[in-house]
């Protein structure tokens, strides 16, 4: 699975209300879960499921195969308001972020105009930026996604 999948799959949880959601697909599964204070995290679990059972003379005895398990924490920047996504403070300016880029709390990430005010969002962890999920200029809704982010 890749990161627009994976995407999908927390959109959909968005749009359907749902806390949590597990996906199953070749040898790879996927938990997602929503936390109570907004942030998503999930979990990808690569490799065989735990438990089997293997007959060794006349007696099973309960094996335990080998889990290979990949955790990625990540966390979403949401819109605290209606407005338009703007990633720069002019069109000629460079953006406030990129992806790959280490952001520190208390960094402006990008603004929001609402009612012609605009309104600086700045970060309030430091991570990485994986994706930033709205393009420029774009219309968004409060609590949609702006931006994934990989805490450190």
């Amino acid at each position: 699975m890749n990161i627009k999948e994976i995407k999908e799959m927390i959109n959909l949880m968005n749009e359907n209300g749902l806390t949590e959601l597990e996906v199953e697909k070749d040898d790879m599964r996927i938990r997602l879960k929503k936390t109570a204070n907004g942030v998503e995290g999930f979990e990808s679990s690569v490799g065989y499921p735990a438990g089997g059972v293997a007959a060794v003379g006349a007696k099973a005895q309960s094996v335990q195969q080998p889990e290979e398990k990949i955790v990625i924490k990540t966390v979403e920047i949401k819109s605290p308001m209606v407005g338009t996504f703007y990633r720069a403070p002019n069109p000629e300016a460079p953006s406030y972020v990129e992806v790959g880029q280490t952001i520190e709390p208390g960094q402006v990430i990008c603004i929001i105009e609402a009612m012609k005010l605009m309104n600086e969002i700045k970060s309030e962890i430091r991570g990485k930026i994986l994706e930033i999920l709205v393009d420029n200029a774009e219309p968004v809704e409060f609590g949609q996604s702006l931006f994934l982010i990989d805490p450190l």
